[in-house]
């Protein structure tokens, strides 16, 4: 930078502060500020380097000189720094050397054909400003990073240093070659460096290897405020820490038991994880002395790199036309048939990676989490942020907190169903069914149907004391809490975790228009309030018609859904009837069992084909809608597919919770469907054995699916890839980004399809849960699975992804609070309703032995089933039979005044069932909304942390500008300010 005589005034003045006359002296050196205290004494030999260093920038010298590389930084010993109030401060020497090559890369890169120019820097000729302790420790860690970096760097150029930052793939065969010839003539336009090279196995593909020069990456990254380290970070600590001596004790301890767990992560095994702790700031070009570069190579990550050049291939026109704009639609045209950033190199290595090292990241990535020995590990999340992006950092992240909050789930789950298993004996209702060996039940079916016993369906009654015990309720309460407590924890989670990795300002900054909304609208502009630039506008009357439509579609694909569950309901009236009279003893004697198993499946098989729509209708009724960012298309995107699925899954899952057995009449005059086909009834021992049924079936059945789908479907494709290969080629090395193509490109919609199987779980392991105890349990098994499948999937079946920035898990939150709310409105519904909780408690207390309390010692539900059973006369059936037959309700005797006309005990259940409901419902919601005003999403310390931080980093940035400024002015020989205001 070149600044006039006044500048520093002008900079002063802009900040409200004066200078006088007296102040001004010349080459005095600066007093650090008071405000800035104790942390910018860590920056203080930093910024005593850099007016050594920064002088090198204007230097007519260098041009003419050979290429030189990026200092490297690094600690030196703690120096004191005496403060007015001679207070001692640790202070880390940092020291910028000579960084001219900037000057030299800007604009070396112009005019580039197809072939590939040599670097304009040199990595043998790094200069190295380290003070260390011990000369050989320093010469061990330098070649282990200088290893590190150059296995890290990922596939190259031909002339060997030039990065590949992204990979394009078209056939020579394809006509467009038009379109092609002009997008990558405007990619060359740009200040991207192209290079084709075909294939080997295939002569008919092409590939194109992009490489973003120094310039233009500082360009674009400038534009889209993409923050980059410029200061080691210090961390300020109060007076108030000192009286937590007996917490910092605790946590100390468990700090030191967690070294020797198994299931943590050995950092030493993670060299790139040891990153420098700095602030960070927006970058810009013309403070590019204010940030601390190490090497130009790997200043940006992979990540970042790959994120800038799909950001230029997303914006380059191909024809000419408004909205003949972007790769996506090169590839939907068929100019193009793949895009995707290269994996760094092999996931595996002959040589072990205890003796030699990681040869890259993506084998590290391998070794220490997608192995399926490393399953009781912790994830490496800083690592895979740093390789996949931060978008699929957070998914693992949610997806290890999610699992690890089973865990309690899993345990009081798996507590109730053993206290049912080891009470299931002692039950009354389950002793007096298999004891009821004179009571016959009424025929369930009109033809083939005949008496039953009732000690016949003791079995099922003792299975549904498994999942309908003493338990049941408390069980539910427990998981309408712990729905909460995970959120409200993740949510702390995830605001570490943005932290942590720099996204607190990222979505303000860098959320930008969809090319398709631009290409849409971009003759009605309106003036953004935010950023106060004129932009594309989405008409309102254009907007409501669109959603309009959008909406009419899922009410469609809804009402779809519903018919498909009544035509299950018919078959299962069908069926029942032909079951009752097969030829098989097995099918006859348990026809109701034969009936619900066959339902399920067909179900099941109904819901895979319409979930194959489901995603294309979608996928059309998203892009009508015409979003106008990539995060509000997504989330739409999102919440018609969870719509559509859940619907899909649950509908019959609630047909049997709430629907079956509910409206079926009594004997003598049953409900018929188009008065054809009667009614079905629940079994004898109730309805909720056919719910357990039906939501492990279909929980099982569909994990067992996803799993094949995400990784058995590819892995059989891959295979194909590699034995066709193998059959073309003898004894050729295939380059990497070869490797890569003939990998699985990554689901169309990114993590959509991952979120939605998580989330479809975590309705099974809520909604129902009263009904079903083992979900949580099922579920943590899957997820053990799942994070390791996902890891070997994303590492070695898939091309590598964009690296997306996300700060949280998008709309996915608001659905898990949506199903936390419905989980505690349809468990109060199923323990009210399904179960047979509240009959027994009204029997218990008002019509039982007990009701008066005359008799403690006799058990309060004797007699139990047969109150429960009404009696009706076999003669009315005309089936030449005569006596009484039992059926499951609540009506008068045939010889009462009123026959079969529901009694007062029915009516006290209903009332003792809604009174439940709206008790349990105000209850649970109550002690939720505590809980989660007990729990602030944001950690107060880092909260505070956050202010601070923006606090120093504004200090920093202007007393670094400052010191720059001084410099300045000291190499024209004119007077510097040296007091600090």
């Amino acid at each position: 930078m070149v600044h006039h005589s006044g500048s520093i005034q002008s900079f002063k003045q802009q900040k409200g502060m004066n200078i006088s006359k007296s102040e001004i002296t010349k080459e005095t050196s600066l007093k650090p500020s008071r405000r800035s205290l104790p942390c910018l004494a860590q920056s203080y030999a930093y910024s005593k380097s850099l007016s050594q260093s920064t002088s090198l920038f204007q230097s007519t010298e260098s041009e003419s000189q050979a290429p030189t590389s990026i200092t490297l930084i690094s600690s030196d010993k703690a120096e004191q720094v005496n403060t007015e109030e001679n207070q001692n401060d640790s202070v880390l020497k940092c020291s910028f050397a000579d960084l001219s090559d900037f000057c030299l890369a800007l604009g070396k890169d112009k005019g580039y054909t197809d072939e590939s120019e040599h670097a304009t820097y040199d990595r043998s000729r790094l200069i190295h400003d380290f003070v260390t302790k011990d000369k050989s420790e320093f010469k061990t860690k330098l070649s282990k990073n200088d290893m590190n970096y150059i296995a890290s760097s990922g596939p190259l150029f031909k002339d060997g240093k030039k990065r590949i930052d992204y990979i394009l793939v078209y056939r020579k065969t394809n006509i467009q070659y038009d379109k092609r010839n002009t997008f990558e003539k405007n990619l060359r336009a740009e200040g991207l460096m192209l290079e084709k090279e075909p294939a080997i196995a295939s002569p008919d593909i092409m590939f194109i290897k992009i490489h973003i020069p120094w310039d233009t990456l500082c360009k674009y990254a400038e534009r889209l405020n993409i923050r980059m380290p410029f200061r080691k970070k210090c961390y300020y600590t109060d007076g108030r820490s000192k009286s937590m001596g007996r917490m910092q004790t605790y946590f100390r301890r468990i700090k030191n038991w967690m070294a020797h767990n198994p299931m943590v992560l050995d950092k030493s095994a993670f060299p790139d994880l040891e990153d420098s702790d700095c602030y960070t700031g927006p970058f810009s070009r013309a403070r590019i002395h204010h940030f601390i570069i190490n090497n130009k190579d790997t200043f940006f990550s992979n990540a970042t790199r790959s994120r800038i050049v799909y950001h230029m291939l997303e914006r380059t026109k191909y024809e000419n036309g408004i909205s003949k704009v972007g790769i996506r639609k090169l590839i939907n045209n068929g100019s193009y048939i793949a895009a995707f950033p290269p994996h760094e190199g092999a996931y595996k290595s002959s040589q072990p990676i205890k003796t030699h090292g990681p040869q890259n990241n993506r084998h590290l990535l391998y070794e220490r989490w997608a192995r399926w020995g490393m399953w009781y590990k912790h994830q490496p999340l800083d690592l895979i942020r740093l390789y996949f992006g931060e978008k699929i950092g957070l998914y693992f992240a949610w997806l290890g907190w999610y699992t690890g909050m089973l865990i309690p789930a899993a345990i009081v789950g798996l507590c109730v169903f053993f206290y049912g298993l080891f009470t299931m004996n002692k039950s009354q209702v389950s002793q007096e069914i298999c004891k009821a060996t004179e009571v016959f039940m009424c025929p369930l079916c009109d033809k083939n149907c005949s008496l039953q016993r009732l000690n016949d369906s003791c079995i099922y009654a003792k299975v549904t004391y498994l999942f309908d015990n003493g338990g049941t309720v408390f069980f539910a309460i427990f998981m309408a809490i712990w729905a909460t407590v995970f959120l409200e924890f993740w949510k702390r989670r995830r605001s570490i975790l943005t932290y942590t990795w720099d996204l607190i300002e990222w979505e303000e900054e860098e959320e930008t228009l969809r090319p398709q909304f631009e290409a849409k609208y971009y003759k009605m502009e309106i003036v953004n309030p935010i950023t106060g630039k004129p932009e594309p506008h989405q008409p309102s009357s254009d907007k409501v018609t669109r959603l309009l439509v959008s909406v009419s579609g899922i009410f469609f694909m809804i009402s779809l859904v519903i018919t498909a569950v009544f035509g299950v309901v018919v078959y299962r009236l069908v069926v029942m009837e032909q079951f009752a009279s097969f030829k098989w003893n097995f099918i006859k004697q348990y026809w109701q069992f034969a009936t619900s198993a066959a339902a399920v499946c067909i179900n099941f098989i109904i819901i895979m084909l319409l979930n194959l729509a489901y995603e294309k209708i979608a996928y059309l009724l998203t892009n009508l809608e015409y979003p106008r960012t990539e995060s509000e298309w997504e989330n739409s995107f999102a919440l018609k597919m969870f719509l559509f699925q859940f619907v899909n899954l649950n509908s019959s899952i609630f047909y049997i919770a709430f629907f079956l057995g509910r409206f079926v009449g009594h004997p003598g005059k049953y409900n018929k469907l188009f008065d054809r086909w009667r009614l079905e009834e629940c079994h004898p021992s109730g309805c909720l054995i056919d719910l357990c049924l039906q939501m492990g079936v279909i929980m099982f059945l569909k994990q067992i699916w996803n799993n094949f789908m995400e990784l058995g479907y590819p892995l059989i494709q891959n295979w194909w890839s590699r034995h066709k290969i193998k059959r073309g080629i003898h004894d050729a090395s295939i380059p990497q980004w070869e490797n890569d193509w003939n990998l699985q490109p990554m689901n169309l919609h990114g993590l959509m399809d991952e979120y939605l199987e998580m989330v479809l779980q975590f309705g099974f392991t809520t909604i129902f849960v009263a009904a079903f105890p083992l979900a949580p349990l099922l579920a943590l098994l899957n997820n053990i699975i799942e994070i390791r499948l996902d890891a070997y999937k994303f590492v070695t079946q898939w091309r590598r992804p964009l690296p997306a920035r996300a700060t949280d898990i998008g709309i996915w939150l608001g659905i898990l609070e949506g199903i936390g709310i419905l989980a505690v409105i349809t468990n109060a519904f199923v323990i009210a309703i399904t179960s047979d909780y509240i009959p027994r408690f009204v029997y218990e207390y008002k019509y039982g032995p007990c009701a008066n309390h005359v008799e403690q010692s006799e058990n309060c539900l004797k007699g139990y089933v047969n109150n429960s059973l009404s009696f009706f006369d076999l003669s009315e059936l005309g089936m030449g039979k005569s006596g009484y037959c039992r059926y499951r309700d609540y009506r008068g005797p045939p010889w009462s005044s009123k026959p079969y006309e529901f009694t007062l005990q029915y009516w006290h259940i209903l009332a003792a069932r809604l009174a439940f409901i709206i008790v349990f419902e105000h209850l649970v919601f109550g002690i939720k909304s505590f809980i989660a005003y007990l729990i602030p999403d944001v950690p107060k310390g880092l909260h505070e942390r956050i202010r601070r931080e923006k606090y120093l980093v504004q200090e920093m940035m202007y007393e670094a500008e400052l010191e720059h400024l001084q410099q300045q002015r000291r190499k024209s020989g004119q007077p510097v300010h040296h007091e600090w205001p």
